[in-house]
């Protein structure tokens, strides 16, 4: 209850107290009659009335201070539970289980949500007690959810302010929206329900999850990335964390718009991308390097033949010339798996004029490093890393992962020869993505490999809010590959390495 409320409970209280009790007279007056006379005087005395009211605000403030603060939304109680269960169980008796497989096109779908729709109003039909209609009608829309979406997380999957959803456990579903991580309003029946909902996503990828293979990384049909982990391994009950990908692929201009990098670092990204750079993308998880290397990859002109290797497919590229490869886990016997250095390798059989990694984590980086150096120009990958110099660090131990006993002058020869730009993004405390450095891969110099930043992103404070305050500057320092720009007659504008503040 709120201050203003007690307060007025409180007065209101007063007020029956002072009409119950007789009345009293002002110091000189006479008091009133009692045999039914009216009082000469006031009602009240001025000076108890006012202490009455402080002691009334002051037994209000410390009620409200007692209050605690609201915790995080809880998940609330489905009282509609049982009469689900009931549904499903006619539905299992009532519809076909070829029509409940066949899910594919949009005929399908609507066939099987009227079907649903029928079978679920025919048992609310049969209750004693009848629902309201509103009521009636999320009973329906939910069973509609579980049978046909990813039960009650599909309504987090269709709201476009969602960026993640993190299931842990039935009872536990938390959501990020704006960078913030928050407590979601819905919970899974039981853990075999949240088993059900992962195996719906799947099957149709030829994945399995069981005991043997408790992990699993996958994707929806929109090409949201999903990573699911069962018990054993997890001791909460099964989880399933899924980042959600924009409806429409999201284009350099909306970077600007979110102030992920401004726009003369987009003109110069464009350049590095048609001159035929070879760029990796580094950050940490949740940094935005996918989105990053989507955009990089919508600059490659539409007449040339692109292959994407990724362990499961989220890029979205616009060109029509693209083929995507997809790395594949091994089966029940433990064989027939498919890792991303094979599809590498296989790649450079496919005449290939850019090669998109989704993402480097172990000896394909030899392979990619390989490729880059023997005519495979204008090659984009990503990989985790703190910073541009981690990421230098992070191939070097990703190349002596491949079992080759290459000595450590020799991989830093490759990767000083092979990379051409690194682009770091990062996910800052304020939940705001930016690409804080452009840094350029300039040569050896002994056994070091020599960088320089071409951007950088220089944080200034924080503002009452919380944001991030800080801006984008450039060093003032020319790249040297600027020549290949001149040789792809990519114009260079006057003043795009110059911090003009």
């Amino acid at each position: 209850m709120s201050l203003r409320a007690r307060l007025q409970q409180a007065r209101q209280a007063q007020q029956e107290q002072q009409a119950k009790q007789p009345q009293q007279a002002r110091p000189g007056q006479p008091a009133p009659e009692r045999g039914g006379g009216q009082a000469q005087g006031p009602l009240y005395v001025p000076g108890q009335t006012q202490d009455r009211v402080l002691r009334v605000l002051e037994s209000a403030r410390q009620a409200a201070a007692a209050t605690p603060e609201p915790g995080p939304p809880m998940p609330r109680e489905d009282p509609h539970a049982a009469l689900k269960e009931k549904i499903h169980e006619r539905l299992v008796k009532d519809i076909d289980k070829e029509l409940l497989r066949k899910t594919d096109s949009p005929a399908d779908r609507q066939k099987l949500a009227s079907e649903v729709e029928a079978v679920a109003s025919k048992v609310l039909d049969e209750e004693p007690l009848p629902l309201i209609r509103s009521e009636r009608a999320q009973v329906i829309s939910e069973v509609i959810d579980d049978v046909m979406g990813l039960g009650p997380i599909t309504p987090l999957l269709e709201d476009d302010s969602v960026t993640e959803i993190m299931v842990n456990g039935p009872n536990m579903v938390y959501v990020e929206r704006s960078g913030r991580i928050e407590r979601a309003r819905v919970s899974f029946r039981s853990p075999d329900h949240v088993m059900h909902i992962i195996e719906r996503i799947v099957s149709p990828l030829g994945r399995r999850i069981d005991e043997a293979s408790p992990m699993v990384d996958a994707r929806l049909p929109d090409g949201s990335r999903v990573n699911a982990i069962i018990p054993p391994i997890s001791l909460v009950g099964p989880c399933i964390t899924i980042r959600k990908f924009a409806r429409e692929p999201f284009t350099v201009d909306d970077l600007v718009r979110f102030g992920t990098l401004t726009r003369e670092m987009a003109q110069f990204l464009e350049g590095c991308v048609k001159a035929r750079l070879n760029i990796v993308v580094s950050g940490g998880t949740g940094s935005g390097k996918t989105t990053t290397l989507n955009v990089l990859s919508s600059f490659i002109p539409p007449d040339e033949r692109i292959v994407t290797i990724e362990d499961a497919a989220e890029l979205q590229l616009r060109q029509d010339h693209v083929v995507t490869l997809e790395a594949r886990p091994p089966n029940l016997e433990g064989k027939g798996a498919i890792a991303i250095r094979d599809l590498v390798r296989n790649a450079l059989r496919m005449r290939p004029d850019r090669i998109v990694v989704g993402e480097v984590r172990s000896g394909e980086a030899l392979d990619m490093l390989q490729a880059m150096n023997t005519g495979h120009d204008g090659s984009l990958t990503t990989g985790h890393a703190n910073s541009p110099r981690d990421m230098l660090a992070r191939l070097e131990t990703m190349v002596l992962m491949a079992g080759m006993e290459l000595p450590l002058r020799a991989i830093r020869e490759q990767i000083s020869s092979a990379i051409d730009l690194i682009v770091h993004q990062a996910r800052l405390r304020d939940g705001s993505r930016r690409v804080t450095h452009l840094t350029e891969i300039q040569g050896m110099e002994g056994d070091v490999i020599t960088m320089q930043d071409i951007y950088v992103f220089e944080q200034t404070g924080v503002d009452e809010q919380g944001r991030v305050v800080g801006r984008f500057k450039a060093t003032g320092i020319r790249p040297k590959f600027l020549d290949r720009f001149e040789a792809a007659g990519i114009a260079v504008p006057p003043g795009l390495f110059v911090d003009f503040l």
